[in-house]
C-alpha cells in the first residue's frame, strides 16, 4: 500500500511539473516584449495642467469636452509621446473605455470559464503581433498603455491589453454572428456633388453597447512623421475607422464577410492608421495597403482631394483589389465589388446571406433621388431609417441605413479639409463641423470652442420625437428580458407586457421574437407561437436571424404537442 502511495505522489510531482512547465512555455510564448523607447523617462515626467473645467493641457498636447459631450483631443510629437499625452489627458476615458469594454464581453459570454478559456486563447493567438505591428505603432500603445488601470491586470499587462483591444474590430466582424459590425459609407463628386468636390459620409456601426460609444474622442494628431491628420476614436484606442489628413486623403472601414482566422496579423486599424498618416492619395494608399498582411477581410474607402475621386480597396488575408466604380458615386456597405473579389463565395454569401445587399440597393435607392448631393443631404441620407421603396421596417432592424446602434457618423469633404462628427446619441444629434486649416495651421485657444458653429448641422428632429421615446423604452424592457431569462427569473419576467414591448415597435420582427421569448419561458407557448409567426412575416434582416427564428418556433410547437 505504501509503495502505491509513494508511486502515487511521485505521478502526481511529476504531473505537477510538467503542468508547471507548460504553463511556463505558454507565458514565454504570449509574452509580447515592451517596445525600448529612449525619451521614456523624459516623456514620463511631464504632467497635465487644468486650463480650465474639462479642459487640460501638456505641453503642445490638449484636450477638451466640447458643449456636445464630445472630446477634442489635439496631441503632437514622437509616436510614444503621442501615446502617452493619449493617456495621461485622457485617463479617465482609458479607464472607462475598457471597463465598460470588459463589462459588455461579460455580458455576451456571462460563463466565467469560457471568458478564461477566451482570455488565453486570445493570448495565444495573438502572441505574433508584434512581429506585424510596426514599431512606431507599438511604441504609442506602449505610451497610451501608461495611463491603464491595474484593475485589469488579471487579464494581462497593460501594454498587451492595449494591443490587444485594437483587434478587437477585427474579431468582432470574423464572429459575424455577434453582429457587431455593419456599417454604410458612400461618396459623390463631379457631377453628383452640388460644389462639384467629393462629399463622403459614413456610418460606423461597431456596437459595443450605448455605453462605450458614450465618450467619443475628435483626435487631431501632428507627428513627428507624416502628415497631420484627424480621427474619430476612444480612449486607448489609436487605430484608425475613420479619419481625414491634411492632404485631403480620407479613409473609412467597412467590414466584409471573413473566415474565421488562423494567425494574427495586423488589425485593420492599424493598417488604416499607416494610410492615414503616410499617404497623399489613392495610388500611395495602394502601396502601403500591399506592404501589409491583415487576418480580416475589410474594405477601406479611400477618398483623395489629389484624385477627386473615391475608390474601395478590398483586402484579404490572401488578395487584394480596388473597386473604381467608373462614375461620380459609390456606395459601400459590407460586401466586396472588385473584380479580384466578386465572384468569391464569401462575397457570394454575403450578399446573398446578410443585410449589405440590402442596405446597398437603399441607398441606390435614396441616391437616385437627388440629382447633386450637399452636406446636407448626405446627413438626411445617412439617417434614413426606412426600408426599400419606404417601407416601415422597425427601429434599430440592421436592414436600414442608420440601425441607432453607430459608435459615430462622419461626413468629409476632402478638398476643403472640413469634416462633420455626429453628436450622441448615434448620428441623431447634431454633426459638429471641423476646418482642419483653422486646427492644424492656426494658433489654437482649447479653453475655447474649436468647432466651426456656422457649419455645424442641427440635430435630428427624430431625437425629440414620440417615436424616439418608444425606441428607448423597447429598449429598457428588451434589456430587463434578458436579464429577466438569463437569471430565470420567472416572478420578474411575468410583470413585463409583452404588448407593450410590440406596440413601442410594432414593425420590427425583434419585437416579436422578445414577446416570444417570454411567452415561452412562462410557458404559454400558444401565445409564443403566435408572437414567432408574426414576426417571420417582418423584414428579418440576416438567413441566420430567419433560421433561429424558425427554431424557435420548431421549439414552441413541439412543447404545444406534448402538452
Amino acid at each position: 500500500m505504501k509503495k502505491m502511495m509513494k508511486s502515487l505522489i511521485r505521478s502526481l510531482m511529476v504531473m505537477a511539473v510538467l503542468i508547471g512547465f507548460l504553463i511556463i512555455l505558454f507565458r514565454m510564448a504570449v509574452v509580447l516584449e515592451e517596445p525600448v523607447v529612449e525619451e521614456r523617462d523624459q516623456v514620463l515626467m511631464q504632467e497635465r495642467q487644468q486650463l480650465a473645467p474639462d479642459v487640460y493641457s501638456c505641453g503642445d498636447s490638449w484636450i477638451r469636452k466640447n458643449k456636445d459631450g464630445q472630446f477634442e483631443l489635439y496631441v503632437t510629437g514622437s509616436p510614444f509621446e503621442m501615446g502617452y499625452m493619449h493617456g495621461l489627458l485622457a485617463k479617465e476615458l482609458v479607464q472607462y473605455q475598457e471597463e465598460v469594454f470588459v463589462e459588455r464581453l461579460r455580458e455576451m459570454i456571462p460563463s466565467e470559464s469560457y471568458l478564461n478559456f477566451l482570455k488565453y486563447f486570445i493570448a495565444w493567438f495573438n502572441k505574433d503581433m508584434d512581429e506585424y505591428v510596426p514599431l512606431e505603432n507599438q511604441e504609442e500603445i506602449y505610451g497610451v498603455a501608461q495611463a491603464a488601470s491595474p484593475e485589469f491586470e488579471f487579464i494581462a499587462p497593460a501594454y498587451h491589453r492595449i494591443l490587444n483591444y485594437h483587434g478587437a474590430h477585427d474579431i468582432g466582424h470574423a464572429l459575424q454572428n455577434l453582429n457587431l459590425v455593419a456599417c454604410t459609407a458612400l461618396g459623390t463628386w463631379g457631377n453628383r456633388s452640388a460644389d462639384s468636390s467629393i462629399i463622403i459620409g459614413r456610418n460606423f456601426d461597431f456596437h459595443m453597447g450605448d455605453a462605450f460609444a458614450r465618450d467619443k474622442i475628435i483626435g487631431f494628431y501632428k507627428p513627428n512623421t507624416g502628415h497631420p491628420f484627424m480621427t474619430i476614436t476612444w480612449g486607448g484606442m489609436t487605430g484608425v475607422v475613420s479619419g481625414m489628413n491634411m492632404q485631403g486623403l480620407t479613409i473609412t472601414l467597412n467590414s466584409a464577410k471573413t473566415d474565421i482566422p488562423l494567425a494574427t496579423k495586423l488589425p485593420v486599424s492599424l493598417l488604416a492608421r499607416q494610410i492615414l498618416q503616410y499617404a497623399g492619395n489613392i495610388e500611395e494608399a495602394i502601396q502601403i495597403a500591399q506592404s501589409h498582411d491583415t487576418f480580416v477581410s475589410e474594405s477601406f474607402l479611400i477618398g483623395s482631394a489629389a484624385d477627386n475621386k473615391v475608390v474601395v480597396i478590398e483586402k484579404s488575408p490572401d488578395k487584394m483589389g480596388v473597386y473604381d466604380p467608373g462614375q461620380e458615386e459609390i456606395i459601400l456597405t459590407n460586401h466586396f465589388q472588385s473584380d479580384a473579389f466578386k465572384a468569391d463565395e464569401l462575397t457570394e454569401e454575403s450578399r446573398e446571406e446578410g443585410a449589405s445587399l440590402y442596405r446597398y440597393k437603399r441607398v441606390a435607392e435614396l441616391m437616385s433621388q437627388t440629382d447633386r448631393f450637399d452636406v446636407a443631404a448626405m446627413a438626411q441620407l445617412l439617417r434614413d431609417q426606412r426600408g426599400l421603396n419606404n417601407a416601415s421596417i422597425g427601429m434599430g432592424n440592421e436592414r436600414a441605413i442608420n440601425q441607432l446602434i453607430a459608435h459615430h457618423s462622419v461626413i468629409f469633404k476632402p478638398q476643403q479639409r472640413q469634416v462633420w462628427v455626429s453628436a450622441n446619441p448615434y448620428q441623431l444629434g447634431r454633426y459638429v463641423a471641423y476646418d482642419l486649416n483653422t486646427i492644424f495651421n492656426g494658433s489654437i485657444d482649447p479653453t475655447q470652442p474649436i468647432a466651426d458653429s456656422i457649419l455645424t448641422l442641427p440635430a435630428d428632429p427624430f431625437l425629440t420625437s414620440v417615436e424616439y421615446a418608444d425606441f428607448r423604452e423597447q429598449q429598457q424592457l428588451i434589456e430587463q428580458v434578458r436579464r429577466f431569462i438569463s437569471t430565470e427569473n420567472k416572478t420578474d419576467l411575468a410583470q413585463i407586457d409583452r404588448n407593450r414591448i410590440i406596440a413601442l415597435n410594432p414593425d420590427y420582427y425583434y419585437s416579436f421574437v422578445m414577446a416570444g421569448k417570454v411567452a415561452f419561458e412562462l410557458e404559454d407557448y400558444q401565445q409564443a407561437a403566435t408572437y414567432f409567426k408574426a414576426a417571420l412575416e417582418k423584414e428579418i434582416p440576416r438567413i441566420v436571424d430567419r433560421e433561429n427564428l424558425e427554431e424557435w418556433l420548431a421549439k414552441t410547437n413541439e412543447a404545444l404537442a406534448e402538452k
